[in-house]
Parts: C-alpha cells; structure tokens; sequence
C-alpha cells in the first residue's frame, strides 16, 4: 500500500472498500493495486485525472468488470459481483452523467422500473407503484408530479428522479459520475441539499468529479488516482485545492498554463457591429498568433457570438472579416470553413463528434476535401491525418478504430480538436474547451492552444471560468446581455475586474 494513504479509524463504519484491485486491458494496467474506502454516511470525492483509473475501478465496484485480482468488501464481507444487476441487488448503485432516464413515460414508473415494479399476477399494481415512488420522492423532499412524463423535466428533476430509483432499490452506496455537468448554480445547491440528506440518512456517497470547488463544498473525504494507484486519501478539511492539483497532475498548479506573447500586431479577424438574436452591436479585432479570451455570464451572448463567426447561425447586422477577404452575410458553416474558421462547440457529445463512429471516421467527415482526389475517398490519407492527430494530441486509445463513445471525456474532446486541426484554420473557436475533463488534460489542452498561436493560428475561446481565462489568455472581452461590457489585458486582468465586466459594471483599471 502507498505510505501516503492514510489508515481507517475503526469508530467508522466502512461501507464499500476495495483493497489491491489489479484489471489490465490488452496488455494495458488500468488498475494497479488500487484502493478506495468509502464509510457510511460520507461524501467521498474520487479524483485524478482522464485515464487514472477512475472510471476503471467504478466498473470493477459496480459489477460491470470482473478484477484481475484483488478484493471488493462490503460491510465486512467479501463479495463478487457477477454483472450490475448483482452488485444492484447488493444496493451498490451508479449514475452516469448520460442519465438512464427514459422519456416516454412518467416519473412513478421510472422510479419503479424493473424489478423495483409491483405486480400481480403479471399485471402492474399502479396504486403500489404510485405510492412507492413518492416515499422515494419524500425522502429527496422533492415535490415532482409523479404521473408527468420524464421527458418534460428539468436536468435537475431528471437527476433527482434518477436518485430516487437508486433509492427505491435500496441503495447503500451511491457513485455519481460528474453530477453537475448539465445543472445550474441553483440547481447544483439544489443537488448539494439532497446529498447532504441522503448522507445523514447513512447513504454512502462516492463523488467523482472535475469540479475542485464542489469537492471543497460538498465532501468528507477524497482519494487521489494516478496511473492506476491510489495515490492519496484524507480529509477534505486537510487539504486545499493546490495539493489536490499537484498530486493528481505530478506537478504544482501554477505550472497549468504556458507563456503569453505570440501575439502579433496583424489583424486575423474583424468583426464590426454584429447583431443576433441576444448579441447587438458587437465589434472586436483579433490578431495572429493571439489568444483571445471571451467570458460573461450564462445567457451573456458569448456562446451566439462564437456561432455567428462560425457561421452556425445567422446575423441580421454586421460585417465578419477574415484577413482581407470580408465574408457575406450569413456564410453558413462550409463558408466559414472555406475561409478559415472553425468551432469547437461547447456539446462535444451532442454537437462535436458521432459517438458510434470511430475516431478515424470523426476525422475523416469533417476533412472529405483533404482526404479526396477526383471524388474518390483515399482510405491512406485517412490513416495519415488521423495518425498525425491522434500524435499531435495525444490521444489514448486503443487505435483509430476505437469509437469515441468509448473514450474519456478528455480524449473526446482531443478528437473534436483533431478534426477541425486537420483542416489548418486561420481562426479557431473554441466554447468552453476544457469543460468536463480533468486537470491534466487541461493542462494539455493549454499547451495546444499556446502551441497553435505560436504558429499563427488565431484562437477566439470562451470560457465560464475567470482563472482559465486569465490564465490561457492574452487579452479579454466580457459580454453582458449581449454586448462587450469591457476588454483587458489578461496579465492586468483581477477577477474582481472581470466580475464587474460580468455584471455590466464599468471599472477604472481597464486596459484596452
């Protein structure tokens, strides 16, 4: 066992350990030794960065891989967990950022859906299901009408529905992967007063998630994966969000974000007096070789604008200008591209890649001009281009015809990045090009970002976080509903400044 894991307080009734887990792929240690204690009524935080094992060892807890070696002990007892369903029965329960909820039919039937529904003689014993999903619902203190379609719920509702079937199978251990992704400030305090509850009720809670400051706010307890181990695991109160950095990357977190000063003084991009739907009056230049941050507040107009210049959506007012060449109204998104722009979106699931195809076939659709002679598809410059990419970003996969469903977030991230590098843009999008991934591969993603603006690519990025953005770029433009509030240099930028572009307040200290 590593020296720096610390050891288990006997008063603490453990509720799910795993104790030297070992499980190799192809060759490949995923998990090597690997250890987690989780007590009853606690929230513990799991943590490292995309490809520590994380993701490996939830599996392995919850029945859908089978260890190598190692033991799984819950409340005392060794156990081995045939399949999900076992380890179900055994109230060891995950919940994945995709929800399992299913649309079409209401939240008392989702609550009760599977073996959990009532039944007599084959027929559904509605007045019994009813009533047990709402006994789940009182203990969430959640007041959702139990026949409306899940469909029509909130992403918060839909979550909350989805820990109430946890509940109804009698869940002792609840594993959230990245609960948070899709909620909002209020629906993320929301979450947090629910597991709060779910703990003093003696769940016990396995957090995994990007998010440090949630980890701060909301858990007991964290452990630290890297490279397969367990590294560390102590006290939320004892540590603070540097040490978590440094252990999960092997680095100190000052050391995130590359130099500034590739920009230069020529102009890549014009965009004067641009109106949309939310965004009016907007003009801005961006020069080459620069990093141009573009922050504000949720619904502030930053997303929209990134979709105007990528020709995703249309502008009613307005002049777009790449280099010298002046694109018409509206272009469209082959236009666009044509001239050089293209988007990272900020739904790289939904938005950014087909998660069935192979990283290979990603590559290859968004770059058919590149990869075609005479109409015909070369199937080696396919292989060539996605080789580059999958070397130039470092994706970790199994080859090129892994499908990116299968990947980490991070590395799926890599992919929508690799298909729209292939194309060699003058000016890159990118919206929210680090949400969802750990610190290590944000780490990365900055080197890329500073190593494409050193070779003269303009990179326009939006982010909701104020340190990515003083720290990725070299200069910044806020927006507030719909309109640039103000523009510094980030060596000069505060986050207090920021807030106060954010809020449309005006401050002294601008730097245009």
């Amino acid at each position: 066992m590593n020296a720096a894991l610390t050891t288990e307080d006997s008063s603490h009734t453990i509720a799910l350990e795993a104790r030297d887990i070992f499980k190799h792929f192809d060759g490949v240690h995923a998990l090597s030794g690997a250890q987690l204690s989780v007590r009853k009524g606690e929230i513990h935080a799991l943590l490292g960065e995309n490809g520590a094992g994380k993701s490996t060892l939830v599996k392995v807890l919850t029945g859908l891989y089978t260890p190598d070696s190692g033991t799984i002990v819950q409340n005392g007892s060794d156990v081995e967990f045939a399949n999900v369903r076992v380890a179900n029965r055994a109230g060891i329960v995950a919940l994945y950022q995709e929800l399992s909820i299913i649309p079409s039919i209401s939240v008392a039937e989702n609550i009760m859906l599977g073996e959990q529904t009532p039944n007599r003689g084959g027929l559904v014993q509605w007045k019994t299901l009813r009533r047990g999903a709402q006994e789940q619902l009182d203990r969430l203190n959640q007041t959702i009408p139990l026949g409306k379609l899940a469909g029509e719920l909130s992403p918060v509702q839909q979550t909350m529905v989805a820990f109430a079937r946890a509940l109804a199978t009698n869940a002792q251990v609840l594993i959230l992967d990245e609960p948070t992704a899709s909620l909002t400030d209020t629906e993320i305090k929301d979450l947090f007063a629910v597991l709060r509850k779910l703990r003093d009720q003696g769940v016990a809670i396995v957090y995994v998630s990007h998010r440090l400051e949630e980890v701060f706010e909301l858990c007991d307890r964290l452990t630290i994966m890297r490279n397969g181990e367990t590294i560390i695991t102590k006290n939320v109160a004892d540590s603070n969000i540097d040490e978590v950095i440094s252990t999960m990357v092997g680095r100190a977190a000052g050391e995130l974000y590359p130099e500034r000063g590739t920009a230069t003084s020529t102009v890549a991009l014009t965009v004067e007096k641009v109106d949309g739907r939310k965004v009016k009056d907007i003009s801005f230049t961006a020069h080459k070789g620069e990093v141009l941050g573009i922050g504000g507040l949720a619904g502030s107009g930053r997303s929209e604008l990134l979709r105007i210049l990528a020709g995703a959506q249309k502008h009613t007012a307005g002049t777009i200008t790449v280099g010298d060449k002046t694109l018409r109204p509206s272009p469209g998104v082959s236009r666009a591209l044509e001239a050089g722009i293209a988007l990272v979106p900020e739904e790289r699931r939904s938005q950014g890649v087909i998660l069935s195809a192979t990283i290979q076939d990603n590559i290859a659709l968004a770059n058919i001009p590149g990869v075609s002679s005479f109409g015909f598809v070369s199937g080696s410059r396919i292989v060539d281009i996605t080789r580059q990419g999958m070397l130039d970003l470092q994706i970790k996969a199994r080859g090129q015809r892994q499908p990116v469903g299968e990947l980490s977030g991070g590395n799926q991230q890599k992919v929508v990045l690799a298909k729209m590098l292939a194309r060699k843009p003058k000016v890159l999008l990118m919206d929210e090009p680090t949400r969802g991934i750990d610190v290590g591969t944000k780490a990365e993603i900055y080197r890329l970002i500073r190593e494409l603006a050193a070779g003269g690519t303009t990179v326009v990025a939006v982010s909701s976080e104020l340190p990515e953005l003083m720290g990725m770029s070299d200069r910044i433009i806020i927006m507030h509903e719909g309109q640039i509030s103000g523009e510094v240099q980030a060596s000069e930028a505060t986050e207090e400044i920021l807030l106060a572009y954010c809020y449309g307040k005006a401050d002294s200290h601008v730097n245009n």
